[in-house]
């Protein structure tokens, strides 16, 4: 049996300026131009003063991580949950005479005889087996024929 080399580490990434990697160098050098593009434009006070809001941003998406991974993604991951959350949660307030009459009907004696519970027939497992055998399968007698046919238009 061959034995090979199982790489470690691939979530370091390459240092190449002491401490600092090469997207926090391209990052800071992408402040630096805008700070040194500011400089050209603006009056003093209004240069110092963007220049730190641009250092701040810069050193933040540099070098914060949340959850051991970069800012950037923190920020990718928030607009994408904002834009189309995938978490969808169903709140129902109950109200109190509801509650009570849950908690009265589980506290009586059960009755001698079980009552008998009817449910409705789904028919999603009967659509579904039509779906997958593209219609060779057309359901149990013409009264389900005539209702997938509804169903379907």
């Amino acid at each position: 049996m061959q034995q090979f080399v199982v790489p470690q580490f691939i979530d370091v990434e390459d240092k190449i300026i002491g401490p600092i990697t090469t997207r926090q160098f391209l990052i800071l050098l992408t402040g630096a131009l805008i700070i040194g593009l500011a400089y050209k434009l603006f009056d003093f006070t209004l240069f110092v003063v963007f220049s730190l809001l641009v250092l701040m941003v810069a050193g933040v998406v540099a070098f914060l991580r949340i959850n051991g991974r970069p800012f950037h993604y923190f920020i990718l991951n928030l607009i994408q949950t904002f834009r189309r959350p995938k978490l969808r949660v169903w709140y129902r307030d109950f109200k109190d005479f509801q509650l009570d009459y849950g908690v009265e009907e589980s506290l009586a004696a059960p009755s001698a005889k079980p009552t008998e519970k009817y449910y409705t027939a789904s028919r999603l497992a009967e659509l579904s087996l039509i779906v997958d055998t593209r219609g060779a399968y057309q359901g149990e007698g013409e009264a389900s024929q005539v209702k997938v046919a509804r169903e379907v238009i």
